[in-house]
């Protein structure tokens, strides 16, 4: 069953409020770091457009043999898949657990409290959006038989890219040498953007910050964090974000950033279902469906610094810096 009481020692008197874990949620959708384009039941489109060189020297008479500069449309493709979260409980489990929460009424009515389905509720939706920010940043989607390859994530998607910039830090034994290679791939159009970001693992920070604590008496002491910033660019730790890995790029929840996700609805990890499983059950069910997907809009606007053991971005197939 989907309750599971182990180890209790109830005794009539307990706290007025059940306890979960803490984790971490989906943080690229909390830090604003990539635009949900919500009710897309199939399929979206990421329209793209490039422009190439148009000036040139001037003629009195310009003919079509003349004409300089195209413009170049792609598009980047945005197809949510299904999934959902389902799972039974009994609300009898609670009888032996809290009195203030048994279920009133008849046993063959009987209803668990809002107070207890609410806790239930929430703990659900805490752990939907922990997984669904593993799979927005790391997942891969397969079409049958593996529930944990339900949608490709950023950095799946990334990796099919041609056009990323792969940065080479093979050489840089400190983490302040690979930031200072990641920088300097870093397009000169996108040095002043705002939206500009670097994004590392919360370990890769810790090597960071130690980096800096160590180096200078300016930096921040053992009792302080120093600030998650490089040379004025603003540095996004994620726990999702696998070790080994810097990325920087433009983040924005508008379309003006590089990363997207597509949803059937904006808040469908919130949209859950409780019912009675059947007419002649004791079971309740919760159940949670959703559709989403992932990308990027340009290779080009994504650096990469991957020195992992087994790296998924490499020169090989990457445009070089």
């Amino acid at each position: 069953m989907a309750i599971k009481v182990d180890n209790t020692n109830y005794n009539g008197e307990v706290l007025e409020r059940i306890l979960t874990v803490a984790t971490t949620s989906n943080e690229l959708v909390e830090k604003g770091l990539i635009h949900v384009i919500p009710g897309v039941e199939k399929k979206i489109s990421i329209p793209r457009l490039k422009v190439g060189r148009m000036l040139q020297k001037r003629k009195e008479n310009p003919v079509i043999e003349d004409s300089k500069g195209d413009f170049n449309w792609s598009e980047q493709t945005l197809e949510p898949h299904d999934f959902m979260a389902f799972t039974l409980f009994n609300p009898r489990a609670f009888e032996q657990i809290w009195r203030k929460w048994q279920p009133k009424g008849n046993l063959v009515f009987a209803q668990l409290p809002p107070e207890a389905q609410n806790a239930l509720l929430d703990a659900l939706s805490k752990q939907v959006q922990f997984e669904l920010g593993d799979h927005y940043v790391n997942g891969e989607y397969v079409e049958d038989g593996d529930d944990t390859k339900l949608m490709n994530g950023i950095l799946t998607q990334a990796a099919k890219a041609a056009d990323y910039k792969c940065v080479d830090v093979s050489k840089a034994d400190t983490m302040l040498k690979k930031l200072k290679a990641v920088r300097a791939a870093i397009p000169k159009a996108m040095r002043s953007n705002p939206s500009l970001r670097i994004i590392m693992s919360v370990e890769d920070f810790d090597k960071y910050d130690d980096e800096l604590t160590e180096r200078e008496a300016k930096n921040a002491s053992e009792t302080e964090v120093n600030r998650k910033r490089y040379k004025g660019i603003t540095i996004e730790t994620v726990a999702a974000w696998p070790e080994g890995l810097i990325v920087a790029t433009l983040c924005s929840q508008d379309a003006d950033g590089n990363f997207f996700a597509a949803v059937n609805l904006q808040n469908d990890e919130s949209v859950i279902q409780i019912d009675k499983y059947a007419p002649a059950s004791e079971l309740y069910f919760f159940k949670l469906l959703m559709k989403a997907d992932t990308n990027i809009a340009f290779g080009e606007e994504f650096i990469v610094a991957d020195f992992r053991a087994t790296p998924k971005f490499t020169k090989k197939a990457a445009a070089t810096e």
